[in-house]
């Protein structure tokens, strides 16, 4: 064997070390999500295209104060837990009890969205700084998008991913518009661009 094959064979064991290693220090991540199809399948879309194992997503279909208490039930278990869910028809005392549930654990942060989880989707491909219904966010997709948007679409990343920085950037300048951090009355707004970002410094890992 040459002196150009033993170095790339030991370059390639380090690069192999170096990932092994990685991997050892990687975050186990929960994700818990209030709808049991539309969030779950867009950040399992994530896990799936990046192998992102460390992940576990789950779909409950639950209300905001049962998600912050899974929450808390299993903080313990990972190094981050995500709770994924809508200001929607929530009652205000409801969706703000459920930031002040888990104020004081460090590993557990919430992804919210004012008013639904398509705001996110629609920052894909514009900024949006006025309040949107339900109904009317997926008229917009769907004319956006070309095509029909379903609720519980399992194509819908596939169709946006290659515009997130754009998503991410808009999400940020639109959160940062409001004088005061407000989940309940700031709308439109969202925080579900800190879980793909977190998402995102693990994809290259595998």
């Amino acid at each position: 064997m040459g002196t150009d094959d033993l170095f790339k064979k030991a370059k390639l064991q380090k690069e192999v070390r170096k990932r092994h290693n990685k991997k050892q220090l990687l975050d186990n991540i929960l994700i818990l999500c209030e709808g049991e199809k539309t969030e779950p399948n867009y950040f399992n879309s994530i896990k799936l295209k990046y192998r992102l194992s460390n992940v576990e997503i789950r779909g409950l279909g639950y209300n905001t104060d049962t998600i912050t208490k899974t929450a808390i039930k299993h903080h313990k278990d990972y190094s981050q837990v995500w709770c994924v869910f809508d200001r929607d028809s929530f009652k205000p005392y409801h969706f703000n009890r459920a930031f002040q549930m888990v104020a004081k654990y460090k590993n557990i942060h919430i992804a919210y969205s004012n008013e639904a989880f398509e705001l996110w989707y629609l920052l894909h491909f514009n900024y949006y700084n006025t309040g949107i219904s339900r109904a009317q966010y997926c008229k917009i997709l769907s004319r956006l998008l070309g095509k029909e948007y379903k609720k519980n679409s399992t194509e819908i990343y596939g169709l946006i991913c290659d515009k997130e920085n754009t998503a991410i950037k808009n999400a940020k300048s639109l959160l940062g518009s409001y004088s005061n951090e407000n989940p309940e009355r700031n709308n439109p707004s969202t925080t579900v661009y800190k879980l793909v970002e977190e998402l995102n410094k693990f994809r290259d890992i595998f």
